[in-house]
């Protein structure tokens, strides 16, 4: 089978979307699939990886993104996909990129469009406002365009599902588990990143408003009110990082930009004591499924998707969520540190739960909807209910 996936904004710093990207290629590949990636670049080009075919296109960068780029013209795109002749069609930004689906779909290319956020979200976090009746609009256009709507957790579908999109489909993403393990806790490398300090505190991701980076500061600075000696690193950059600089002189924060190297990154989160997720709409958040497979919990936002990782109702917890306030997440934080303390399996409960979230599921899952239209309709009924049983 051929696949290509569209994808903006993807670059050398960006996250979960350049990591969904390289993993489904790797898994599509390993299966037999030929597989090709269409990502934003300074000019055409192109090349082969271990994740696949790799063709960059014409892209501007979008203003106060902090680098992000998106395709310039969708035409280009048009043109590649003639010569490609996909068997299937993903495509990863339900903004500027619907109109290449809609396109593809005419064509009787098997179509999917990836809901990495949450509309409603967006626009409450940058306009202060619900528009729901645009929301509604825009959620309904872009579900008919596509044969198949794309969510990677329950959060993520209630958008669609209160409109009654009938072509949405719940599939999780995955977590590297051979990468990312409760082994790589490195005692030396902890004791450099704490810096005189007792707890280390992670915070793994992209600096920009809609992910309130400046929580987990503020954060830091109530816990040390209470008398917690506690040392903040953050891993990631992005627009607010002059501004995050600012917020956290005199006080104990180290800011160690974007890590290219896996490992060594893998050993900061194997080494760290809590991993913040303070982003009120993160529809999935990789970076904290990659936190579990650590070993290390999560404290995360509750109005975020992330909580469903977390075995909230279970007897074992790997993390808590809380009130977007510091003084919510610093509660929540002390809860988390006291039962880590008391329970000598608390990193191996965590990395347990992880296991759950595998690549090879989502591959699965992403096959049958692409090769099969007799089981499109039974993964369409039975991916929630199966998600939600390997959550709990």
């Amino acid at each position: 089978m051929r696949i290509v996936h569209v994808a903006n904004f993807y670059g050398p710093k960006s996250g979960g979307i350049r990591t969904t990207l390289h993993e489904l290629g790797k898994g599509y590949k390993a299966r037999g699939h030929e597989f090709t990636y269409i990502v934003p670049g300074n000019g055409f080009f192109c090349e082969e990886s271990v994740f696949g075919k790799k063709i960059t296109v014409p892209s501007i960068v979008l203003p106060f993104s902090g680098g992000y780029r998106i395709i310039r013209n969708n035409k280009d795109v048009k043109k590649l996909l003639i010569t490609l002749k996909p068997d299937a069609l993903e495509i990863s930004d339900r903004f500027t990129l619907s109109g290449v689906g809609l396109w593809a779909k005419k064509r009787n290319i098997h179509t999917v469009v990836f809901s990495h956020e949450t509309l409603t979200g967006l626009v409450k976090s940058h306009l202060r406002f619900s528009f729901r009746k645009f929301v509604d609009w825009h959620n309904a256009r872009l579900a008919s365009r596509f044969d198949h709507v794309i969510a990677t957790t329950a959060f993520a579908s209630r958008e669609f599902e209160d409109i009654k999109v009938d072509n949405l489909v719940n599939i999780p993403l995955g977590v590297d588990l051979e990468t990312f393990s409760p082994k790589l806790r490195n005692t030396q490398l902890r004791q450099e990143l704490l810096k005189e300090q007792e707890v280390l505190l992670i915070h793994l991701g992209r600096m920009s408003s809609e992910k309130n980076p400046q929580n987990s500061i503020l954060t830091l600075i109530e816990l040390r009110k209470r008398g917690v000696n506690a040392r903040l690193v953050y891993v990631g950059m992005g627009p607010m990082f002059a501004k995050l600089k600012q917020l956290a002189a005199d006080h104990p924060v180290t800011f160690l930009g974007y890590i290219v190297d896996r490992k060594k990154l893998a050993e900061i989160m194997a080494s760290a004591d809590v991993s913040i997720a303070p982003g009120p709409i993160e529809t999935f958040c990789l970076a904290a499924l990659e936190s579990l497979a650590s070993g290390t919990p999560v404290v995360a936002s509750a109005t975020s998707a992330v909580g469903e990782f977390l075995m909230l109702d279970s007897r074992s917890p790997v993390g808590a969520i809380a009130e977007n306030k510091p003084e919510a997440f610093a509660d929540a934080i002390q809860n988390v540190l006291l039962r880590k303390n008391q329970d000598p399996n608390f990193s191996q409960n965590c990395h347990h739960q992880a296991e759950n979230f595998p690549w090879s599921s989502t591959l699965m899952m992403m096959l049958r909807l692409h090769g099969s239209g007799r089981e499109v309709t039974a993964l369409r009924c039975n991916s929630r209910a199966a998600y939600m049983e390997r959550v709990i």
